[in-house]
Formats: C-alpha cells, structure tokens, sequence
C-alpha cells in the first residue's frame, strides 16, 4: 500500500500551549522566518520528533498522538502556526502515512491519546498533493473583545476585557481601510524592511454581541501577529483617541511605531481554513 495522505481538523485551546508550532529546546538560537513569524525550529512547519525536552506545543501533542496510532513516524504540517494562547476551533492540518486504518477510526483512536484541551474533529483522506499550509487559499480568525467593566468568569480564556466604550460604527468605517491588498507592516511584529509584507484581506467585519465586541478577518495570509496589531490600532479607534483618516495613514505608513498595541492572545481563535478544491475542505 502506498502513502495516504490524512487531512486533519482539530480544535484545541490554546491556554497551556507554546502555540502550535513545535519547538526544541536545542534549537532556540536557530530563528526561521516564517509567513506567521519566527519560529524558532530548525525545520520550520514539520515536527519530527528529534531533539530533546520540547515545549509543550499542540503540534507535538497531536504528532505524538498520530504516532501511537499508526506505529510510525509522522511528519505533521499545519495550516497555520498560532502563537502562544491562541485557540483554534478549525485548524487544519495533513500527515501521511503507510497505515491501513480505515478514515473512520482515525477520530477516535487520535482522540484517545489527547488531552481534554485538544480535539481532532474530523479526518478524511486527501490527495497526495495536498498540504494543509501551502494548498490553503485563506484562513479565517475572530477576535473577542469584552467591553464591560466586569470581568467574564466562564470566558475569561476566550476574551480580552476592555472596559473603557467603544464606538463600534466608528471602528467598522476604519476597518474598511483593511480589505484588499495592502503592506500590513504597520500591523506587524518583527517584520523586517525585506520581507514581502502584502497580504490581501478579503472581508473585516466588526460586531456588537451583547457585552462582546468580535472582529472578524479573512485574508490569503497573515504577518506574524498582524490581527492582533489591527484589533489593538482599532480599540484606539473605538475609544475615540484616533480618527479613521489617521488609521488610513497608519496602514499606509508600515511603521509598526505608529500603530496601536499588539491585543493579548487569548482573545484569539482561528475559525476556518479555505481551500480551493472541495476534496480539501471540511465535510
């Protein structure tokens, strides 16, 4: 039997995570680039198991959790490498492997070996050219911003607590500043003057739900904590301390300098990742 190709679907929070991206303790001075940031692994987007005392990450949860499944090695690639408590309710991901366990099995046996905090909501087989970062055509994230001055018990993990008002209609015009394609570097941490910082945002939407503001973003690909530098430049907006013609020109500028503060991850989730050919998507 040759290689099958399994694509994943996981949902896992972030809370006690080093992020997704799986990271070796012998290998924190050798930093890679990356569309998401630097990760500091030698094979940036692959976890193979090598090296010693890795970073609890949800990359080597869920690998290692492949590997007692199917008795071998296991290459994982995700779709998108989320930082540190950052959540995901739709990451995709893709391995392949020799095992004959039938697609249906896949689910529950991965499942077993997981934490309560990690869960692989689907698996289906994929084409051999399939993977989950490289064949994606956009991904979806939602930011949570609680806009109350008492605090959340049950959702505190999931939202960041804004107490100050927020004029949601004057953030939702300054969003519009956003779709299309644009240098987000203004946005971004620790993007360099020669990395290629356009990315097209293709929808931003900003929602009033009760004591809940949510921003919502899709675009082709993401700078290394570009959404959480745009919800934080728009809590300014909000609040009344920058116009939306000077939110214009701060996306113009690229200055990182010019923008707001980066918003705290726990607000963070990754909904979805769109894939051209249907036999990639969730069913």
């Amino acid at each position: 039997m040759g290689l099958r190709n399994i694509k994943l679907i996981i949902e896992y929070e972030g809370t006690n995570y080093a992020g997704w991206q799986e990271q070796r303790v012998k290998d924190l001075n050798a930093e890679t680039e990356t569309e998401t940031g630097t990760v500091r692994e030698a094979e940036a987007g692959a976890g193979t198991g090598t090296g010693k005392n890795p970073i609890p990450t949800v990359q080597a949860c869920v690998r290692e959790a492949v590997i007692k499944v199917v008795g071998e090695e296991a290459v994982l690639y995700g779709a998108s490498r989320t930082d540190a408590g950052v959540h995901a309710l739709g990451q995709a991901a893709n391995f392949k492997t020799s095992s004959g366990l039938p697609t249906e099995s896949f689910v529950p046996a991965i499942n077993f070996d997981l934490p309560p905090d990690i869960v692989v909501r689907s698996a289906e087989e994929a084409p051999e050219d399939f993977h989950a970062q490289y064949s994606a055509t956009s991904k979806v994230y939602s930011y949570t911003v609680l806009n109350d001055r008492v605090p959340c018990a049950i959702n505190r993990n999931f939202s960041y607590r804004y107490p100050s008002p927020l004029d949601v209609d004057t953030m939702k015009e300054a969003a519009k500043y956003l779709t299309g394609r644009h240098d987000f570097r203004a946005f971004s941490v620790e993007t360099s003057d020669k990395k290629n910082g356009v990315r097209t945002v293709k929808s931003f939407e900003v929602l009033r739900e009760g004591r809940n503001v949510r921003l919502m973003v899709e675009a082709d690909g993401f700078l290394y904590k570009m959404v959480r530098g745009m919800v934080g430049t728009l809590l300014l907006v909000g609040r009344g301390k920058l116009n939306t013609e000077k939110f214009g020109k701060i996306l113009e500028s690229r200055d990182r300098r010019l923008a707001g503060p980066t918003a705290p991850a726990r607000g963070l989730i990754l909904v979805k990742v769109n894939y051209d050919n249907d036999n990639y998507n969730e069913r």
